[in-house]
Parts: structure tokens; C-alpha cells; sequence
């Protein structure tokens, strides 16, 4: 292979090895984040009502699901 094709090659795994760092980085960023947000909204009143609501709208959800599944079958 010629030299200057190797050099490209090279100049692009660089410039990925860089931008997957970057990812990296934007998705650690990103799990602090929600991590933050998620112990923001537990400190907040009335969470583990909220929370229960959701379970049970999820319940329902999944019933709904299965029930419309055994009727397509």
C-alpha cells in the first residue's frame, strides 16, 4: 500500500478515535445528568404517590398489551 494511503487511513482512525472519546464523554455527561434529575425529583413532595400512579398506569398498560396480543393471535 502507498505511503499516502496509509497516512489517510491513519488521519481517520485518528479523527474516529477522537469522536468516540467525544461520545463517550457526551454519554457519561448525559447519565450524571439524569442521575442528578431523577435524585432532584425524589427529593420532591408527593413523589412516591406520583410514583405508584405510574406503576399502575404501566399494570394497566401491559394488561391492555396482552390482552390486545391474545386477540390478534
Amino acid at each position: 500500500m502507498k505511503e499516502q494511503k496509509l497516512l489517510e487511513m491513519m488521519n481517520k482512525l485518528n479523527k474516529l478515535d477522537e469522536i468516540m472519546q467525544q461520545i463517550i464523554q457526551e454519554m457519561y455527561n448525559l447519565k450524571n445528568l439524569s442521575v442528578g434529575t431523577l435524585e432532584t425529583i425524589k427529593r420532591m413532595p408527593d413523589y412516591d404517590e406520583a410514583l405508584e400512579k405510574l406503576k399502575q398506569e404501566s399494570e394497566k398498560q401491559k394488561k391492555e398489551i396482552t390482552k390486545n396480543q391474545k386477540e390478534n393471535e
